[in-house]
Order: C-alpha cells, then sequence, then structure tokens
C-alpha cells in the first residue's frame, strides 16, 4: 500500500490540497452567507443544474486548457516562460486581422486563420527563447515584459485599422461566417474549439511522452548539464520549447475568438494565460491532468458566477480557493513529513524482506 502512496504521491498531495481549500470555502460560505445551505448548493452543484451552465463549463475550460498546454511544455524544460497571456493575446489580434484581410475558399478559411495565429504566438515565443538561449537574459523577466508589448501593439492594430465603428464599443469587424468555430450543441456555445483543445492535449501528451525532442525537452527539465553531457542541444530546447508553447498560445487565444466571440472584443488582457499557469501547477505539468485542472477551474469560474447571482456570498471566493490549493501544492513542505515516515517504512520492509531471503 504504502510504495503506491509514494508512487502516486503528487497526485494524492495536489487531491488533498483541493479538498482542504474547498473545505475552508464551505467554512467561510457558513461564515458569511445568511443561507448558508442555498449559498452551498449554488456553488457546488449551480454549473450542472441546467444545460447552458454545464456547457459554460467546457467553454470556459478551452481557452485556459490551451493556456495550460502552452505553459507545459516550458515549464518542462525548466523555462518559467510567464508571456503566455501575450501570445494569447497577439495571436488573437493578429489572427483576427488576417482573417479579415485575406479571403479564401471555407474548407481552408478556419484552419489557414488558427495557423496564422499559432505562427504569431511562436514567433513571439522565440524573443524569450532566443534571449535565454544565446544572452542568458531571465526568461521570466523578458516575457513578463513582453506581454506588455503584446498587449498595447494588439490593442493599436485592432483600435486603429480594424475596430467597427458602428458596434458602439471597441471591437473589430466581425470576422467572416468561413471563420467561425461551429456551436454544436444547441442551447449551450460549445463549439469546434472545445474539441481541437482535446487534441492539442492529447497531442502534446504524445509530443512529450512518445517523441525524441519530447525527451530532450524532458530530461534539459530535469538536469540541463546532464543533458548536455549526453549530447542534447540544450539551445536548441530552450528555444524549440519557447516556441512550441506560443504556437499552441496564439492558436487558444484565436480559438477563442473564432468560437466565441466572433470579433476581437478583448479591451483588456483576457487572463487565460495566468489561469494557464494555475491549471499546469494543478496538473504538474502533464498534459492529460490539465485536461482534468482546467475542467476544475473552470467548474469553480462558473459555480462562483452562480453563487455571485443567486445568494449573497461574492464570487471572490473562487479567487481564495485558487489560492489556497496554489499555496499547497507549491509548498515543499506541505505533507513532506507524511512522505518522509513512509519511505523510512518502505526503506525498512524492503531491508527485511532482502535479510529473510539471504
Amino acid at each position: 500500500m504504502e510504495k503506491y502512496i509514494l508512487k502516486y504521491f503528487d497526485a494524492i498531495r495536489t487531491i488533498i490540497a483541493i479538498l482542504i481549500g474547498i473545505f475552508i470555502s464551505i467554512l467561510v460560505i457558513y461564515i458569511i452567507s445568511k443561507s448558508p445551505g442555498g449559498s452551498l448548493r449554488y456553488f457546488l452543484l449551480g454549473p450542472v443544474l441546467s444545460k447552458s451552465r454545464l456547457g459554460n463549463v467546457f467553454e470556459t475550460a478551452t481557452p485556459i486548457l490551451f493556456g495550460g498546454l502552452a505553459v507545459s511544455i516550458p515549464f518542462q524544460a525548466a523555462q518559467f516562460n510567464i508571456g503566455q497571456e501575450g501570445e494569447i493575446y497577439l495571436g488573437a489580434a493578429l489572427g483576427t486581422a488576417f482573417a479579415l484581410v485575406f479571403h479564401m475558399p471555407a474548407f481552408l478559411y478556419a484552419a489557414m486563420v488558427l495557423f496564422f495565429a499559432g505562427l504569431i504566438g511562436a514567433g513571439w515565443g522565440y524573443i524569450p527563447g532566443i534571449l535565454k538561449a544565446k544572452w542568458k537574459v531571465d526568461e521570466l523577466v523578458s516575457s513578463l515584459m513582453l506581454n506588455y508589448v503584446a498587449y498595447f501593439f494588439g490593442l493599436y492594430v485592432i483600435n486603429y485599422h480594424f475596430r467597427d465603428k458602428k458596434a458602439g464599443f471597441l471591437v473589430s469587424y466581425q470576422l467572416p461566417k468561413a471563420a467561425w468555430l461551429k456551436q454544436f450543441i444547441p442551447g449551450t456555445r460549445i463549439h469546434i474549439g472545445v474539441i481541437l483543445a482535446l487534441v492539442f492535449a492529447i497531442l502534446v501528451y504524445y509530443f512529450l511522452y512518445h517523441t525524441k525532442l519530447g525527451y530532450e525537452i524532458r530530461m534539459v527539465g530535469f538536469n540541463r548539464h546532464f543533458a548536455r553531457y549526453g549530447g542534447i542541444n540544450v539551445f536548441k530546447v530552450i528555444v524549440l520549447s519557447q516556441v512550441i508553447g506560443g504556437f499552441i498560445a496564439g492558436v487558444g487565444g484565436m480559438v477563442e475568438v473564432m468560437g466565441i466571440h466572433h470579433r476581437f472584443n478583448w479591451q483588456m488582457s483576457p487572463g487565460y494565460g495566468w489561469d494557464g499557469i494555475v491549471v499546469a501547477i494543478i496538473g504538474h505539468n502533464h498534459p492529460i491532468l490539465i485536461i482534468f485542472a482546467a475542467l476544475f477551474l473552470a467548474y469553480l469560474r462558473v459555480g462562483g458566477q452562480v453563487l455571485n447571482l443567486m445568494s449573497d456570498v461574492p464570487s471572490e471566493m473562487v479567487t481564495v480557493i485558487e489560492s489556497i490549493i496554489i499555496l499547497l501544492i507549491t509548498a515543499e513542505a506541505f505533507l513532506s513529513q507524511w512522505k518522509y515516515r513512509i519511505t523510512v517504512r518502505e526503506a525498512a520492509r524492503k531491508e527485511e524482506l532482502n535479510e529473510s531471503a539471504s
């Protein structure tokens, strides 16, 4: 039993952190709400009490999943790049411009727009990658600063060149219908992009765990000096991990525009890159686990919205839960003594077995 606990310790630790976060939120609801039973029902069951709200969970999870996948690849290479927010924003902004300027056959339109948005994200990810690999510039600082550049440049492109002045608010012209991602479940806004996000998660999993480059990325993340000694081109890995992550982020931003809004309407940064960091941490940078982490975070967000609308508890409760969970998962001391005791007992048990066998 204990060997299985050690094998899956990180997963067990994450589940315990999530349960503690939810327990604290329940406790707070009971303290501040005048009707805690009803508030708790809205929070925990609200997202599944109607078809449209359940659809909102999948819609909300889609860009978060793209953000998490985009983060996971450089994180696996031990590159703390937080530029996904800028890559998502700029990919969506310039992808919108591309869709409005160039017209193609319908069967190519959506694919080409998504590919172009991905290239924009990849190009933006290349900058901190090459700065890190060639000049040892801290990727945390460079990617953070580039987020602001991407935001203001994307805002300039849309507002000064592709703004729909008849709309009454600051948005781009509507995309041609051939560039829309079809919504296929009546009563919801679930669109093809939801399936595309799942496909990307599977592809990223295969890439990281079943290809040579994926192995090299993980080895560089595990120990850069060991990887270099083993013949891995660390320079290449650092740059490509940022580029591939940027490509996924760019596609994710454009998927949200094409599937939900059908025009660029982000006058503020949407936050999907930051959400991606959250789900990547919860999912331990594993693409399949990030799917569940994105759904979990989306469920909390929709539950928080229902809670805010139907009760006297503010939706900021969700932020509190997220913060507690992240703090517990990233805290090295959390459950470390439990792991240590199990490790000692398991080592003693193996020693006894070896002595009895001899």
